[in-house]
């Protein structure tokens, strides 16, 4: 398989990497510069820029839109046990933006990174 990469804009990329490698057990590929962090897990590659910076993920569009933390786009990160997860997650002080929804396809919950990125957390059903 290979390495899948997205890019989330956030606030503080000091903030969102404690978050992302104490909370969800990502490591630290590179991290060059203030405004712009590169994180692995497995085959997903995050790639964390600020909301300013050198960078070309930071700069404004054309029609003066700027990058912004937030929306509804996202990872999925696949759980054994979600209930347990949630649980583990709340220790770090981790907001979600719902409760577990449980269905045919499994069960999933949203959560939000410092900068308000979501974060899909997806247990499969039972085999």
């Amino acid at each position: 398989m290979t390495t899948v990469n997205v890019r989330y804009i956030v606030d503080d990329v000091d903030a969102a990497i404690a978050f992302y490698t104490q909370a969800l057990g990502f490591s630290v590929a590179m991290h060059p510069a203030p405004s712009f962090a590169m994180l692995d897990k497995g085959n997903l590659r995050l790639l964390i820029n600020a909301t300013t910076g050198p960078g070309g993920a930071s700069q404004p569009m054309p029609d003066g839109r700027k990058p912004e933390p937030g929306g509804w786009n996202r990872i999925q990160i696949e759980v054994a046990k979600i209930e347990d997860e949630v649980t583990r997650l709340k220790t770090f002080g981790a907001k979600f933006r719902n409760d577990i929804v449980a269905g045919i396809g499994g069960k999933q919950i949203l959560l939000d990174d410092p900068a308000g990125n979501p974060i899909e957390l997806f247990e499969p059903p039972a085999k």
